[in-house]
């Protein structure tokens, strides 16, 4: 007979902590009191769309955290959660009517700033919105680190790997527009189930071996000691990998593992070629979601009196306060009355039914007439 796992009301709450604490890691690592748009640029910050003040056939704009807060109270906003290298646009001439209320004084466009479907509420490639009311498949949303579009993990076009949320994901697209990143694949990337099933098989995923492999071999170490000074510059890793080989079926998304950054070639003539690209920052560790919600986690530990979740609160009007209050109360009404249930008929509770709980919890909490919101 197969135990099933139980859990209790610790793990519930437990869970539900957790979840609170990575929503909360996003927001610390924004300033919820002042506009960013005086630091220009920022390098990763929250972000959110107004779809009231930039309704689907207009321009694409995005707000910061403070003035999601202040200047668009009571407005249908989407949550872009974070992304990178972007100023924010409240008020600008992209918003008729609408002055920022926190820096009115800003420039008509941010023309830097870099835009796609995400503004408008739908993602993927699938272009739905998130969490999407006719799709009933149950399925995570991943996000490219290169176009920083999310993704249905059954629309990547591989197997999503297990312990995903330790990964950097970069999609087909991505892959087949910087076609450089093929040739790391093979070398940093998450192999492939298929390569992997070859390995444990003993097979090798290509001939080893060869005259050309081990010619490759003597080039790499002779040449040095036959080099002249004005001839020895800092060898290209990204040249030698090409030339090594092993190849890499060239579909589908590509996961990525913690530190891989650090071993990208990144000489001179690599350098050059991903600012050409638009993608030097993957060779800056610290453009990471996770570095970026370690440190908002940091900024809770060190401003123990500043919570972001409560600063929201405080923003919101009276009745938006009951709404929020009532709902959470009716949460742990309707929490009780599920484990209840359980202990009625003598059942255990397995960590499935607590996550279709809380799903249903989250479907039911967004009402009809409002926009979207994502949840990560």
């Amino acid at each position: 007979m197969c135990e099933e796992q139980t859990v209790s009301l610790v793990d519930v709450l437990e869970e539900d902590e957790e979840l609170e604490e990575e929503a909360s890691a996003v927001l610390a690592g924004s300033d919820s009191d002042h506009c960013s748009y005086p630091q220009g640029y920022v390098k990763r910050q929250a972000l959110y769309a107004c779809s009231t003040c930039t309704p689907p056939g207009g321009e694409a704009a995005g707000v910061c955290l403070a003035c999601s807060y202040k200047c668009h109270e009571g407005h249908d906003l989407f949550e872009l959660y974070t992304k990178r290298n972007f100023r924010c646009d409240c008020g600008n001439g992209k918003f008729s009517g609408l002055q920022c209320k926190l820096h009115p004084d800003k420039d008509e466009v941010n023309s830097l700033n870099k835009y796609s479907h995400n503004f408008f509420g739908v993602y993927c490639t699938c272009r739905r919105p998130y969490p999407d009311p006719d799709d009933q498949v149950e399925d995570e949303m991943i996000q490219c680190v290169v176009c920083e579009d999310w993704l249905h993990g059954r629309h990547l076009g591989c197997v999503v790997p297990d312990c995903v949320e330790t990964l950097e994901m970069i999609c087909e697209s991505c892959m087949n527009k910087h076609l450089f990143l093929w040739t790391y694949a093979p070398h940093l990337g998450v192999p492939s189930p298929a390569a992997q099933t070859k390995e444990e098989k003993g097979e090798p995923s290509e001939p080893s071996g060869s005259k050309k492999e081990e010619q490759q071999e003597e080039d790499a170490v002779e040449p040095r000691c036959k080099r002249s000074r004005e001839e020895a510059e800092p060898s290209c890793r990204l040249k030698e990998l090409q030339e090594a080989g092993p190849k890499r079926d060239q579909s589908g998304a590509v996961f990525w593992p913690s530190g891989w950054r650090s071993k990208l070639c990144s000489c001179s003539t690599c350098q050059e070629q991903l600012g050409a690209s638009g993608v030097s920052f993957l060779l800056d560790e610290s453009d990471t979601v996770l570095a970026y919600e370690n440190r908002g986690k940091s900024n809770e530990l060190r401003q123990p009196g500043h919570d972001p979740l409560m600063s929201a609160l405080d923003n919101l009007n009276h009745v938006q306060q009951l709404e929020i209050i009532h709902g959470y109360n009716d949460m742990k009404t309707e929490l009780k009355d599920f484990l209840q249930t359980f202990a009625a008929e003598g059942k255990v509770v397995t960590p499935d039914d607590i996550r279709q709980f809380f799903e249903r919890q989250s479907r039911k909490r967004r009402r009809p007439d409002s926009g979207p919101f994502f949840c990560s």
